[in-house]
């Protein structure tokens, strides 16, 4: 992944993994918790394709894993995410712009009860059973409900950041000097037309003066 993308992956990251614990997960409320984890996790991958956000998913999947007060089988989540990042990346358009908000918000729906469903199947295979004290179905519901109500207010403005983020010159810059000329041009700096221009006027000047010598060639004739 480039550098932007990367800084920005990891920033937004590490932030939901903060509001998720420090604010979120003391609401108290009934059944799910909001997963602001996940909602980056989609976003990103729909903006940039199933391997990033298979990448994405994993990485954040083991921080949330890591950071107290986890009290699961390290590796537990981050094979979920991976898995979600992975197919929240299958959803990316070929244009890579979503003509409406129903996609995202149906991705989200689905990875939310997917997450849900695998966490607790994955608990289940190493002998977790939490999720059938609480109840699969509350948890379900109440996941699938608190994330896309979470949704409208987070996932379009993660992924405009991350598609500005794609547009920025200094990710061109950072692949290579032959690409610098064509990133800029997409920043719309206008620096690969003034090339363009410079290179017209000095056609249409020589031009100018190969007529100006068979002009006078006719007259000396």
């Amino acid at each position: 992944m480039r550098f932007n993308r990367t800084l920005l992956s990891v920033t937004l990251v590490v932030v939901a993994l903060v509001v998720q614990v420090s604010v979120l997960a003391r609401l108290q409320l009934p059944g799910a918790v909001p997963d602001l984890l996940l909602l980056v996790v989609v976003a990103l991958a729909l903006v940039y394709g199933h391997t990033s956000g298979a990448l994405i998913g994993f990485g954040a999947g083991l921080l949330a894993d890591l950071a107290p007060p986890a009290d699961h089988a390290a590796g537990r989540y981050a094979l979920v995410l991976c898995l979600i990042g992975y197919l929240a990346g299958l959803a990316k358009p070929d244009s890579g712009q979503l003509r409406t908000a129903l996609g995202p918000m149906v991705v989200v729906v689905g990875a939310a009860v997917t997450t849900t469903l695998l966490y607790a199947g994955v608990g289940a295979l190493v002998g977790d059973t939490a999720a059938r004290h609480v109840g699969l179905t509350n948890l379900v519901v109440t996941a699938a409900i608190y994330d896309l109500l979470l949704a409208p207010f987070t996932v379009p403005i993660i992924m405009a950041l991350a598609r500005r983020a794609e547009n920025d010159p200094l990710a061109e810059k950072s692949s290579g000097g032959s690409d610098v000329a064509s990133g800029w041009l997409a920043a719309g700096t206008g620096l690969k037309i003034g090339k363009q221009r410079s290179g017209l006027r000095l056609k249409t000047a020589r031009s100018r003066a190969a007529r100006a010598g068979r002009i006078k060639g006719v007259k000396r004739l």
